[in-house]
């Protein structure tokens, strides 16, 4: 039996996969490639280019390879997108995640981990967050991903198809010994854009408003890192694969950090003085997201190991070696 990661040649997607084959797990990558990276998926590896809007394909697929565990992260995921193409959004991220939890249901797949994301808690009451806050999603995106949580959570009842739903918070970094890294085009985020402006790629680094309700007025994020990430993942499915109860976990690292701190300290690391011009606020970002990854911590029996400075000069080992 096999595991499928879906989006494997994206960011988070590539870095599970790094850390899934040091178990010798049987692997298939699904991806599209729309916005994944061939060159990311390791030699060996099983590979159809297949997109989730294909059910027809997805099932003959899922069938072929005798899935029998899901990791699901092939979605668009740029909150600024989401709000100025809304349709794109609900047609991939819902449509297409809805035909592969239905054509998993038809193969006979028993467990099923879902890349969600922090921003189904819109603007939180309270801070850090925890599994329990309501969920209030403020942008397309994060209202795409709660739809795919409750169709999940539905079908979990009916079938019996165990699940863990990951909340994450900003995933960050790149692979420490320099092998993948983040590359999106165009880049919409923060860390990546900084590095850019220290290699002289970027002139413009914007920051989206400063007049928040936070220490400095820029927006508060829980950044962790990427590998971090990848490791709750194999942590999510050897916790399914024991048969315990599904459930719904917040992934960060309980520390936040505001644009302005980022900058800075990514002044400190590449000893590049990073000029920032402030923007208006882009619409759908919430002031303040942090996590409580107390659950996390305790059911996973998982740690992050990897705090903002290794987040940034992880970034900074991997961008200075690329060729734009």
């Amino acid at each position: 039996m096999a595991i499928l990661i879906t989006g494997g040649a994206g960011y988070i997607g590539s870095h599970t996969v790094k850390e899934l084959l040091k178990t010798n797990r049987e692997i298939v990558i699904f991806d599209n490639l729309s916005r994944g990276h061939h060159e990311a998926i390791p030699v060996g590896v099983k590979f159809e280019k297949i997109d989730i809007l294909n059910r027809d394909l997805l099932l003959k697929a899922l069938i072929k390879y005798k899935i029998d565990s899901i990791i699901h992260f092939a979605a668009f995921a740029y909150v600024e997108e989401s709000v100025r193409n809304p349709e794109l959004y609900y047609r991939n991220n819902v449509n297409g995640s809805f035909n592969l939890i239905n054509s998993a249901v038809i193969a006979g797949v028993k467990r099923f981990i879902f890349s969600s994301t922090c921003s189904v808690y819109g603007n939180p009451n309270k801070i850090p967050i925890n599994e329990t806050a309501e969920v209030n999603p403020i942008n397309p995106y994060a209202k795409t991903k709660l739809l795919v949580e409750n169709k999940i959570r539905e079908v979990s009842e009916v079938t019996g198809m165990k699940y863990v739903i990951l909340r994450y918070f900003n995933a960050a970094g790149d692979s420490p010994d320099g092998e993948i890294g983040e590359s999106h085009d165009p880049e919409p985020h923060l860390i990546p854009r900084v590095m850019y402006s220290a290699l002289g790629k970027l002139n413009n680094l914007k920051i989206y408003g400063d007049d928040y309700p936070t220490k400095d007025g820029t927006c508060i994020r829980d950044y962790i890192h990427v590998t971090d990430l990848a490791n709750a993942h194999l942590k999510a499915l050897e916790y399914i694969e024991n048969d315990n109860e599904s459930i719904i976990l917040n992934l960060g690292t309980g520390e936040g950090y505001s644009v302005n701190e980022i900058i800075e300290k990514a002044r400190e690391i590449t000893g590049v003085d990073i000029k920032a011009e402030i923007d208006l606020r882009r619409e759908g970002d919430p002031a303040i997201l942090v996590a409580d990854n107390k659950k996390a911590k305790k059911v996973l029996n998982w740690n992050p190991q990897f705090g903002l400075k290794e987040i940034i000069q992880t970034a900074w080992n991997w961008h200075k070696n690329q060729k734009y």
